[in-house]
């Protein structure tokens, strides 16, 4: 990702892609990458009869507007995936990774100088892909039907291509019900939650892309369903707890360097004391992290020690509006913002993140889609 960051406001004119309008205080003329790659939201619509990535620019109010979507070349859902990570950016800012859960496939999008560039749609290694994650070129997609698996490429200029020896089961066949996959900060291990075995399943990662055996570690809390790492490769869990009123926990680990594929537990379901909290998301310095509350239409917030320990800074940090159902979070590249994604009411919600982790409301955005699934920010 680009270090010298500024704020590009430009229409976007993407050849070839719907553009749309842009907010007026954008000057005309195409988008730039450096543009692209800072101050944007990316999320998908799942349509079920064609998916898109959606971009949202920063407004200078401090909220969001649309300015382009793009069809993918696959299909959603039309429906909630239950999952973390159905969009997500690559470590270096240059691609955005999109899961298409209706036909099975994965789309990798090129934050090029043009805009938007579509280069590849390929079989997930599986069925009903819902999570997607990358470190340094290498992919790996979890599929959440069938059997349920997860499944490696490698990004070759935005082609996925399949890895040898990278698909692995999860720790049952066809009921684990996953909710997302992800790599720690070192890229040596490969983490999924499974919601309904309360388990944690975790993989070596080989140099060369392949998978060792699974590990299967029993979750701290009850429906264990996102997930973040920060640099210092501790493990931040939500629980969501079956989405009892007032029941949901949060915990963390920390990942032994001699076997980096088993989190050790530092701190064991921490209460919010909301109901469902499902999504989180860390802010770049790892120090604070923010969970969505999807029973409780808010947003929590904790403190995380340098050991992993975890605190609850504040039960209710941010508002999304009752009944909005906030899903899907993300922090921007320099943590001073913070998105939410709310299925219910079709917003996202924007918060300001202050310099002691407490947030302030900003404009939100509306007009989703109805079925509109995760979120990545830069």
């Amino acid at each position: 990702m680009s270090i010298n960051r500024r704020h590009t406001l430009a229409t976007l004119a993407l050849a070839g892609l719907t553009a749309l309008a842009a907010p007026a205080a954008w000057a005309a003329g195409p988008i730039t990458a450096e543009g692209l790659r800072s101050d944007k939201v990316f999320t998908s619509s799942n349509d079920t009869q064609g998916n898109s990535l959606l971009v949202y620019g920063r407004t200078a109010e401090g909220g969001l507007a649309l300015a382009a979507q793009a069809a993918t070349g696959g299909k959603g859902t039309g429906a909630g995936l239950g999952s973390q990570g159905a969009v997500t950016l690559s470590r270096d800012g240059r691609f955005v990774f999109v899961v298409n859960a209706g036909d099975h496939t994965v789309s990798t999008f090129k934050l090029a100088g043009a805009g938007l560039q579509l280069m590849s749609t390929v079989p997930s290694g599986g069925t009903q892909p819902i999570s997607v994650t990358e470190y340094d070129g290498l992919v790996f997609v979890l599929n959440g039907g069938g059997d349920g698996n997860v499944a490696g490429f490698r990004n070759d200029y935005g082609v996925l291509k399949p890895v040898p020896g990278s698909q692995r089961g999860l720790s049952v066949a066809g009921t684990a019900g996953p909710a997302q996959v992800g790599f720690n900060a070192d890229g040596d291990a490969l983490v999924v939650t499974e919601k309904a075995t309360n388990t944690l399943t975790s993989y070596r990662v080989n140099p060369d892309g392949s998978l060792r055996a699974p590990q299967f570690t029993a979750s701290a809390g009850q429906t264990p369903f996102g997930f973040a790492f920060n640099a210092r490769n501790r493990l931040v869990v939500t629980e969501a707890v079956g989405g009892a009123p007032g029941a949901s926990t949060v915990s963390s680990y920390r990942f032994n360097e001699k076997a980096p594929a088993m989190p050790k537990l530092v701190s064991a379901a921490v209460a919010d004391f909301q109901g469902a909290a499902c999504w989180v998301a860390f802010t770049p310095m790892g120090q604070h992290a923010y969970v969505t509350n999807t029973a409780s239409s808010n947003v929590s917030s904790y403190r995380v020690a340098p050991d992993g320990t975890l605190t609850l800074m504040q039960a209710v940090a941010g508002e999304t509006g009752a009944g909005s159902a906030p899903i899907d979070v993300a922090a921007a590249w320099d943590g001073k913002h913070l998105y939410v994604l709310n299925a219910k009411t079709l917003t996202i919600s924007s918060f300001k993140v202050r310099y002691d982790g407490s947030l302030a409301a900003m404009p939100m955005v509306s007009g989703l889609p109805a079925a509109a699934v995760g979120l990545a920010a830069n």
